[in-house]
């Protein structure tokens, strides 16, 4: 059947982290407001995108092999996204795509579709909402604030990938933000590579929103977003000393008490070999600091285990800042060489056998600390925002649980709630990951 006088139909495939889905909720929106469909499937596209991901040799072997299959069962390909700016590592394993971006690259993405798969006369703007397209459910959303980042550790190529940190204007990013209330967001995540950076790049200079001034700032920034009455949740928010300022928020409810700061290691050495801060004890004390403000605030990190030159006492002393810590969500992981990465070039690279034995003994004690940290919450109730429902129940989260990498609440007489509602339920049971609750 001929397409010639429909509106051309794009597949797209997502993969990485938020910011790279954020990345493909603009590419999507220009896309339906151009008039293009989006179609579920390659056999119906007219070309597909792929929005790639090449921070570790996995996420690049998945990338490489998403956009074979794109190409095999479709045949015409554009592709984006970190892996398109790591050379010609597409060109060399995929030479018929029709062309290759970075990320961050929306009006690239979109001169490659409209060279291969030319618009309608008429752009259909009527059919986007005000919030634009998403790949989210309904009831929540990811705000990206920045792109890009001034750090460099060493584990790290983003910046090569992604640029020095450019932050987005107050104004708009506020606008995005009511844009998704007005829409029924029920939880806003804000997302960037380094979130408490925001501003700095542009000297914090004042913006404005509903008629008044605000700050380029992270405080000032999710102190307006917390007017919006809904859930806002910070992450990937790098240990400045002005993170202190949003604890007392956190307080007084106007934020989740939840934030997610990478640490990645407990060593001063090996903190400094990846250049990140050094102060464990300096660490310690703050979050001690900050459950003295918020004493219901849960703290999410990341570590990289078998960094090279890691002595087995420099991982004991990892081991031994969990246990102070206490620490609510922990994700780990081995080190990886990545392509480009200044830690490549460090001696004494960690044997996988000792970095697997040492990933499960930090796992291990996580989980420990996890099990009895959840166990405190048996008997006592909380809010909860519900994200499936079916016979069995519902499925939701906590102000403790972000979507797809923290734990859930099973709520078993919840089969009358619907997806995107806040209800209070009493925790009745837990693990080490998850908790059960009954609605009150």
């Amino acid at each position: 059947m001929s397409k010639q006088n429909t509106a051309p139909r794009v597949g797209f495939v997502s993969l990485g982290c938020p910011k790279a889905t954020v990345d493909s909720e603009h590419i999507l929106t220009r896309l339906r407001t151009e008039g293009y469909i989006i179609s579920p499937n390659y056999a119906d596209s007219d070309l597909v995108v792929v929005n790639t991901c090449g921070f570790i040799d996995s996420a690049v072997a998945e990338s490489l092999e998403a956009i074979g299959e794109a190409l095999a069962e479709n045949g015409k390909v554009i592709v984006t996204g970190c892996l398109g700016a790591k050379g010609n590592v597409v060109k060399e394993t995929h030479p018929k795509v029709l062309a290759v971006t970075g990320p961050h690259a929306t009006d690239e993405v979109m001169e490659a579709i409209h060279a291969h798969l030319p618009k309608l006369h008429d752009p259909y703007s009527d059919l986007v909402p005000p919030q634009g397209i998403r790949l989210t459910p309904k009831h929540y959303a990811y705000v990206k604030i920045s792109e890009g980042c001034n750090h460099r550790c060493t584990f790290c190529i983003i910046p090569s990938m992604r640029g020095d940190l450019v932050s987005r204007p107050v104004g708009d990013v506020m606008q995005e933000a009511q844009n998704l209330v007005n829409a029924g967001v029920k939880e806003l995540l804000v997302i960037s590579q380094d979130t408490s950076a925001y501003g700095v790049d542009v000297k914090y200079r004042t913006g404005f929103w509903g008629g008044r001034p605000i700050k380029t700032r992270m405080t000032e920034l999710v102190q307006a977003m917390g007017e919006l009455g809904v859930w806002v949740r910070l992450h990937y928010v790098y240990p400045y000393p002005h993170v202190d300022e949003v604890i007392p928020l956190m307080a007084q409810g106007k934020i989740l008490p939840y934030l997610d700061i990478p640490f990645q290691h407990a060593n001063a050495r090996i903190l400094k070999l990846m250049k990140r801060p050094a102060s464990s004890e300096n660490v310690l004390t703050r979050i001690l600091q900050w459950r003295k403000i918020c004493p219901d605030i849960t703290l999410r990190s990341t570590f990289i285990v078998g960094f090279p030159g890691e002595t087995e006492e420099e991982f004991k002393e990892l081991l031994d800042f969990l246990e102070m810590a206490q620490l609510d969500r922990v994700g780990a992981f081995m080190y990886s060489p990545v392509e480009g990465a200044v830690a490549n070039n460090l001696p004494d690279h960690i044997p996988l056998e000792i970095q697997q034995e040492r990933l499960g003994r930090l796992m291990q004690l996580q989980e420990e600390i996890s099990g009895e940290r959840l166990a405190c919450k048996k008997g006592k109730t909380m809010q909860v925002l519900v994200d499936e429902v079916d016979e069995e129940g519902a499925i939701a989260r906590s102000s403790a649980d972000a979507p797809e990498i923290d734990g859930l609440v099973y709520i078993s007489n919840g089969q009358t709630l619907k997806v995107g509602d806040f209800v209070n339920v009493r925790i009745t049971a837990s693990d080490v990951h998850d908790l059960w609750a009954e609605t009150v």
